[in-house]
């Protein structure tokens, strides 16, 4: 279970790093050409305001509103997947927006990436589960305990392939399954683990435990969907869920994906920040901030001085080295000082990351196939 949950929370940081990954790629050869015009998320656009609208679709009910004290107000629609985040400080939340993302020019890469390379699974997918990744899956989260995800999963052979190994219904609208929970043996019997805890609530939301007591975290998050968790805000709120990728990672999770060359900066940055907070826009290429919070004012604005001087002086030293790509995409990387925190801006270029997936781009070369005797001796006649 650590291995899985590992794994999505390297998806995070994987996206995080991203931007650095293919700036030290560059080799320089050629010339680069005149910088792009790169627009970093900084606000909600109008279409994302309308976004935040749409996804107002769920009202409390009644008796919810009582025991949280607001039942003489007149409940309003909130959006449900943000309704189920995780509450309070120290928390880990990343949403990416996969159906946005899927029609952004980086999600066209990727979706010919895996469809040169994985098409075949993807069909199975669908076949086994009847969910389309491509057409139903709206939004993920990665979270410190496991993964939400939401969009359209009512079909019939999910809810069955849930199901294999019993269900039972929690609160209003929900499902509680162990999947894997039971084997059987060649004796006839059944031999019994722990299983991947998974919940389901109202056909457009699926929660995936990835701790031992992965079960009590789905409950906890269904609680807080259907207004029986804590009173409290969640960690992203509908101000802040603009870009393709948005959410906030706290330091103790960042801390675990800097490589150990790079402890120091690591240890100092879970020291002065409480949190850092992250944006990515893919509509044209991959532009990143990250927005870097602490308690001291001093100690963040000294840490931002301390990562901006790090990038003037790779950026001075890709120019004297003749890496004129590396140096060009090094003058997107900027730190704005901003008080208690500072904003870190990343971006690479659509045409970089065009060169960066080429390798999995190009169609795969069927096997030759193999030439029968009756090809080898020569033309056959069709009759007509």
């Amino acid at each position: 279970m650590k291995r899985q949950r590992g794994v999505w929370l390297a998806l995070a940081g994987g996206l995080f790093v991203l931007a650095a990954w293919l700036m030290l790629s560059g080799q320089g050869e050629e010339e680069a050409p005149t910088a792009p015009k790169v627009e970093f998320p900084r606000r909600l656009r109008p279409q994302e305001r309308e976004r935040v609208e749409r996804r107002r679709t769920y009202v409390m009910p009644q008796d919810a509103g009582v025991a949280l004290g607001t039942a003489s107000e007149p409940e309003r629609p909130r959006d449900p997947l943000l309704a189920a985040l995780p509450r309070g400080a120290g928390k880990t939340a990343v949403v990416i927006e996969a159906n946005a993302l899927r029609y952004s020019p980086i999600g066209e890469l990727l979706l010919e990436c895996l469809m040169n390379r994985g098409g075949k699974e993807l069909e199975r997918f669908k076949q086994t589960t009847g969910v389309d990744p491509l057409k139903d899956l709206d939004r993920l989260v990665i979270t410190d305990d496991g993964l939400i995800v939401s969009g359209n999963f009512g079909d019939s052979r999910l809810k069955d392939l849930l199901a294999r190994d019993g269900s039972t219904s929690y609160g209003d609208n929900a499902s509680l399954f162990e999947l894997g929970r039971s084997r059987p043996l060649a004796d006839g019997g059944e031999a019994r683990r722990q299983g991947l805890s998974v919940g389901a609530w109202n056909d457009q939301m699926l929660m995936f435990g990835f701790k031992p007591d992965g079960m009590n975290g789905i409950k906890d998050i269904i609680d807080r969907v259907e207004g029986r968790g804590p009173d409290e805000p969640p960690v992203i709120s509908e101000n802040s869920t603009y870009g393709e990728m948005y959410g906030v990672v706290s330091v103790e999770q960042l801390r675990k994906l800097f490589p150990p060359e790079q402890k120091e900066l690591a240890d100092r940055l879970a020291a002065v920040a409480r949190n850092v907070e992250l944006h990515v826009d893919a509509s044209t290429g991959f532009a990143m901030t990250a927005q870097v919070k602490g308690p001291d004012a001093a100690l963040v604005t000294d840490l931002g001085k301390s990562l901006g001087g790090a990038l003037s002086l790779a950026r001075m030293r890709a120019q004297a080295e003749g890496e004129t790509e590396l140096a060009q995409l090094l003058d997107f990387a900027k730190v704005r000082p901003a008080g208690d925190s500072f904003g870190l801006e990343m971006a690479v270029p659509l045409d970089v990351i065009q060169k960066q997936l080429a390798f999995c781009r190009e169609a795969q070369e069927p096997p030759p196939a193999t030439e029968s005797p009756e090809a080898a001796s020569g033309p056959s006649e069709v009759a007509h």
